[in-house]
């Protein structure tokens, strides 16, 4: 007989969403289901306003991805008006972008995932030497002396001896699926604290050119920062040089101490190809090498890989009606024509219709609607988006630098490609991009400074932000691939003003519930089949959900625009 385990939040930082699944007799996983339990109502409060206030608005969606919102909303409404950006905005946005990813992979891995395969408490049994020659074994990072690991454990031991873990509390020490040596746990311990500490100088960029972070600054237009190498307020020498030593100290970070302790981890769980799930990658694409004709010239390449098959990568058109749908058959959602039919964004609606039960609960009715997430599909196919989907695309294309990273990793670890399809080949293919995005920011730097040299200092355009120059009716699409996946906004702009807003992000694609024709969701696909070592403590359901890095306030968009509640959803 099946029992059934309910995980309540489960996003170590970014809660609200809830996963139940049905284990047999021999704690295989059966079925799996995914619950986004918030709503916000973001699309509904942007209705009625300034096209050229959204992104401020958008970006607020979430505290984690801090600019993705605010870039793809400042495409969507340049698209709606057919505004071009000059391009040193072009550029600092890629360079902020990439920063952004960079540093969003770099606090998943150690902050958000590292702890589902490091134990901290078995660090407490690790010999120091041993850890140490382990460290310089497998990279050349200076902070791997005795001394260093001595101190690191006695920090530990003061944790354990005050009666609490702190930070690392609430994990499920001591569980068999954890495999590592003390030594690299204990190594494990260490870069968790020092990427803790290094991680805020990475976004030090955002607040060179947005002012502030989170959220910093963007503009409909280009970007509010001013470039002038001789002005003490503007984008100068010295600044210049600070972004080039932050990204010369993210690029070695990630050399010496990222890319060595995923290949070290991993090396002890090449078994663990469980959860692949879907076999369904999307990519919108990002990093548009030119402001004419972009979606040409992307570094990350745009396309659609179904059934795993890495020899057809489908072209991919978010515009196009048939590509591009929701539906919310099984979401506390409803719509004018039916809850089975899949909308467009551009006629998508945003009306909420709770019908689960009342709080608190012990389950969801999973044969009805359960979930605040609508379920999107592309040409009808559930699609898995993020850090493997866009490796798989750009893999399958040809991209160089790919290839050799995914090639460099794979050697490493004596696997075949295949291994990709798991979550842990998810959990690689995260570091894999990390790197490409570092290289990326000393791409968009050197075009930056060139640039600078050539004598242009332009970051804005004024055409057309004028609204007596606007249309009385137009409608636009803007994008971005975020960390966790690919990341779209839709917008009709009437009247000067936000007629319809919807925004379709990368946790919706991963997360949603079922659709009418009871296909699952990239999440509900990747559980199924899992063995478990203890359902009591479901670490399993852990690692794969976490290998997508869920974000749930991005996809859970209980408040209406005049602050009235709606309805409320406690969790137990």
């Amino acid at each position: 007989m099946a029992k059934k385990i309910v995980v309540d939040p489960i996003p170590r930082i970014e809660g609200h969403l809830r996963i139940e699944a049905k284990v047999n007799d021999n704690n295989v996983i059966e079925e799996a289901y995914s619950s986004g339990t918030m709503w916000r109502g973001i699309e509904v409060i942007l209705k009625g306003r300034d096209p050229r206030d959204a992104w401020a608005f958008a970006e607020r969606i979430c505290g984690v991805c801090t600019t993705v919102h605010a870039l793809a909303s400042v495409r969507c409404v340049e698209d709606a008006l057919g505004i071009q950006i000059p391009p040193n905005a072009r550029i600092i946005r890629n360079l902020m972008n990439a920063t952004q990813q960079t540093q969003d992979h770099l606090v998943h891995f150690y902050h958000l995932h590292a702890l589902d395969w490091v134990d901290v408490v078995s660090a407490l049994k690790a010999d120091p030497k041993m850890t140490s020659d382990i460290a310089q074994s497998i990279s050349s990072w200076p902070k791997s002396s005795v001394g260093y690991f001595k101190d690191l454990q006695q920090r530990l031991v003061g944790f354990v001896e005050s009666g609490q873990l702190g930070i690392f509390s609430n994990g499920y020490w001591g569980h068999p699926a954890y495999k590592l040596p003390p030594e690299v746990n204990l190594i494990g311990v260490a870069h968790y604290l020092e990427a803790l500490d290094f991680q805020k100088e990475i976004v030090k960029i955002h607040t060179i050119f947005g002012g502030k972070n989170p959220h910093p600054n963007y503009l409909v237009g280009g970007m509010a920062c001013a470039i002038d190498p001789d002005s003490d307020t503007a984008i100068n020498i010295e600044r210049l040089a600070m972004v080039r030593k932050i990204i010369d100290d993210t690029r070695r970070f990630i050399d010496q101490v990222y890319i060595p302790d995923l290949i070290a981890i991993a090396g002890f769980y090449k078994e663990w190809l469980y959860g692949g799930g879907l076999g369904n990658y999307l990519s919108y694409g990002d990093f548009p090498e030119t402001t004419l004709d972009e979606f040409k010239t992307l570094l990350w390449p745009r396309g659609a890989i179904l059934n795993k098959d890495l020899n057809t990568v489908l072209d991919v058109d978010p515009r196009d009606a048939s590509h591009v749908t929701e539906e919310v058959s099984h979401s506390w959602y409803t719509y004018s024509k039916g809850d089975d039919k899949g909308l467009h964004p551009w006629q998508g609606e945003t009306t909420p219709a709770y019908t689960g039960p009342k709080p608190p609960f012990e389950h969801l009715d999973t044969d009805r609607k359960y979930s605040w997430l609508k379920t999107p599909r592309w040409k009808n196919h559930p699609m898995e988006v993020g850090p493997l989907a866009r490796v798989l695309v750009a893999y399958a294309k040809g991209d160089p630098m790919i290839r050799d990273t995914v090639g460099m990793v794979l050697s490493k670890l004596q696997v075949g490609p295949e291994a990709l399809f798991s979550t842990l080949g998810r959990t690689a293919a995260r570091g894999i991009e990390c790197k490409q995005t570092a290289g990326f920011m000393r791409h968009y730097y050197d075009q930056l400074v060139d640039n600078i040299k050539k004598g242009d200092y332009r970051t804005f355009n004024s055409e057309r932000w004028d609204p007596s120059t606007w249309p009385e009716e137009c409608k636009g699409f803007g994008y971005s691939e975020a960390p966790r996946g690919s990341l779209g906004h839709w917008i009709q702009i009437e009247n000067k003003k936000i007629r319809e807003y919807q925004i379709v992000v990368p946790s919706t694609w991963n997360a949603s519930p079922r659709d009418a024709n009871g296909k699952v969701g990239a999440y509900e696909a990747a559980l199924k089949g899992t063995p478990m070592a203890n359902p009591e403590q479901p670490l399993e359901i852990i690692r794969t959900v976490h290998s997508f890095d869920p974000c749930l306030a991005c996809a859970s968009h209980v408040f209406d625009m005049n602050g009235h509640e709606v309805t409320s959803v406690r969790i137990v």
